[in-house]
């Protein structure tokens, strides 16, 4: 579903048929464990996540190849645990989509601390809209949630192929932000950041070779979207990176805003390509299994490149 960046909410009514009682069940289930305590949320998504582990054979398949190419030094035992913590930050990610989707952000301002807010605050007071460049965590959904509570931002999405889903995913975040934006809808994009939003991008993924550049992303030539140097130069928009990590305790989240890059766009979208693949690298490197190594990062290979992925 392709909406306008200020899109109504979607009617649910219509998704009635058996085809979508599996998404309705899941929605409730999700509903339900959103309103457990804390600790018992995240139990149950480590719980998910571990075994998840053991079922999900393909997606630790690709996990693998992933962390083997990014982190070339570590011997089977490091590598194999860290696939096993990754999955478990991906099971207590699931929880947090809920909790995300069906809580107030209040209930978590205990939860939260924040790095970096005054640097968005100056960003903003220039009148050009901010890109926030952010990173596909597994902390992502609960990252926007978070940050709503110190500053309103558009958020970009992608749409996803189940149209209940879609429509409950784009509801639910639209509660929490004054703008959603697909993530190819490039006029409402280009128009939130003339009104002055901050929107919340997050372009590490790999999209195919379409307006992408192959650059090194953990010392690997990754096809790289160039949209982030579009963006920002169109209207002179200020770009900041934000990250985002649940805390080692589990007892919460921690946001961090760094200040305004430098000198970006520098007019050359291969090099800007490589300096927001750096940031997402460091990013990265502070909680690697909280990354989303289960995406298919390097999918899109130059020509004559062979996959990785089997």
């Amino acid at each position: 579903m392709n909406r306008d960046a200020s899109g109504e909410f979607v009617r649910l009514r219509r998704f009635v048929g058996p085809r979508y009682w599996p998404i309705w069940v899941f929605l409730w289930l999700a509903r339900g464990i959103a309103w457990l305590p804390f600790s018992w949320q995240i139990r149950i998504g480590a719980g998910i996540g571990h075994l998840s582990y053991f079922l999900a054979r393909r997606r630790r398949g690709i996990c693998e190849v992933n962390l083997r190419l990014c982190f070339p030094d570590l011997d089977s035992g490091g590598l194999n645990r860290l696939v096993r913590r990754t999955f478990v930050s991906n099971g207590i990610g699931l929880m947090e989509v809920g909790i995300s989707w069906y809580r107030d952000p209040e209930d978590f301002r205990s939860r939260v601390s924040i790095e970096g807010l005054e640097h968005l605050q100056k960003a903003v007071a220039r009148g050009r809209g901010v890109l926030l460049v952010a990173a596909h965590f597994t902390t992502l959904e609960i990252g926007g949630f978070l940050l709503s509570l110190f500053h309103p931002m558009a958020a970009t999405y992608r749409a996803h192929e189940n149209p209940l889903f879609d429509g409950v995913m784009f509801n639910r975040r639209r509660l929490r932000h004054p703008r959603i934006i697909e993530r190819r809808d490039v006029r409402g994009m280009l128009r939130c950041l003339r009104e002055g939003f901050v929107v919340w991008y997050a372009p590490d993924q790999d999209y195919g070779p379409r307006r992408a550049v192959f650059v090194p992303f953990f010392g690997v030539k990754a096809a790289t979207i160039t949209a982030t140097s579009r963006y920002a130069g169109s209207n002179g928009t200020p770009v900041l990176f934000f990250s985002h990590y649940r805390k080692a305790d589990n007892s919460g989240y921690h946001l961090r805003i760094s200040s305004e890059l430098d000198n970006f766009p520098s007019g050359d979208e291969r090099e800007d390509a490589i300096r927001i693949n750096q940031l997402v690298e460091a990013a990265v490197r502070e909680q690697p299994d909280q990354y989303l190594w289960l995406h298919r990062r390097f999918k899109t290979r130059e020509a004559g490149d062979p996959s990785p992925y089997r």
